[in-house]
């Protein structure tokens, strides 16, 4: 029988105290597995301390591209900065990145800094590091990227290529065009984060149920055509184990209670989607018990990325 761990990750862990609460009770719930922490969120610390207190497995949410660095030198003169002293955001990071005008030595420079103040804030380095808004699979910033992983025995990362993503048609064509580039993004990193000897699990999900389109049927669904497609491609044992064939999932999610201005972000305060009801219907769909029974009755055992 196919066993399946499932990491289910709450991303922007230390975005505002609101955020850090609707992880906190979706942990305890059993419907998050594992955080990712931003270590540039104006609750990162309130976060530390209750991943400490919760025992909740905690990894690093690299951040380049929302509110402010963290190194010292960067936050005043830097090619990462705006006009207005912030990062140039989601779409305005890849701008400047297409344009040349980013200088790769202070990508590493923040890279470094905000690991070292993941360790400063919890005391041990992180398990797994990703990149928030998926920056860390652009050209050029892969390289960095696996470099500073590889540099400090940071073994997983998370590789956002979902499967069955194209045929995802509720997902509107500006978000999709956005998906579809991150996929590309992803294809061209895999070399380069296995040359560095970097990891992540074999299935990632995460877009296709964000947001609005999150439901209990579309993390089924989701899950299992890409358990379906994964079988399919891979006749021979992905991970031996005595048990039989064993396969490894991350599951991307996005719950909290909606932020409420002027309080949480990175610095700039919240943004949009952190401010949205979105938030809180991933917490309430990710905590239904037909989800939780569903995990059982298909031998999927959630986890953290240690347990891989």
């Amino acid at each position: 029988m196919l066993q399946v761990k499932l990491i289910v990750t709450g991303d922007d862990f230390g975005y505002c105290p609101r955020r850090n609460q609707g992880i906190v009770d979706c942990f305890l719930a059993g419907a998050v597995s594992n955080v990712s922490l931003l270590v540039n969120g104006s609750a990162a610390a309130d976060a530390a301390k209750l991943a400490r207190r919760y025992n909740i497995p905690i990894g690093l949410h690299a951040n380049l591209s929302e509110g402010s660095p963290v190194c010292e030198v960067l936050k005043t003169k830097s090619s990462l900065l705006n006009q207005d002293g912030f990062f140039h955001g989601k779409m305005g990071f890849r701008t400047a990145l297409s344009k040349g005008l980013l200088n790769m030595s202070e990508v590493k420079q923040e890279l470094k800094a905000q690991v070292e103040l993941f360790h400063e804030l919890t005391g041990h380095l992180p398990p797994h590091m990703d990149g928030h808004q998926h920056v860390h699979v652009l050209p050029e910033v892969r390289h960095v990227f696996a470099e500073v992983l590889e540099e400090y025995g940071i073994k997983y990362t998370r590789v956002p290529i979902e499967p069955g993503l194209h045929n995802c048609d509720w997902i509107p064509p500006s978000l999709m065009d956005f998906y579809l580039g991150v996929e590309e993004d992803s294809f061209n990193t895999v070399d380069v984060f296995t040359r560095h000897g970097i990891r992540w699990p074999d299935i990632y999900i995460g877009l296709s149920t964000m947001g609005k389109n999150m439901s209990v049927s579309n993390i089924w669904s989701a899950i299992d055509a890409a358990v379906a497609e994964f079988t399919a491609k891979t006749p021979s044992p992905a991970h031996a184990t005595p048990e039989g064939r064993t396969v490894a999932i991350e599951l991307m999610v996005h719950p909290g209670y909606p932020s409420v201005p002027p309080v949480g972000g990175c610095g700039e305060g919240p943004d949009d989607f952190s401010q949205s009801w979105e938030r809180l219907h991933e917490l309430q769909t990710l905590i239904k018990p037909e989800l939780q029974s569903h995990y059982k009755t298909r031998n999927i055992q959630l986890c953290s990325f240690k347990d891989l």
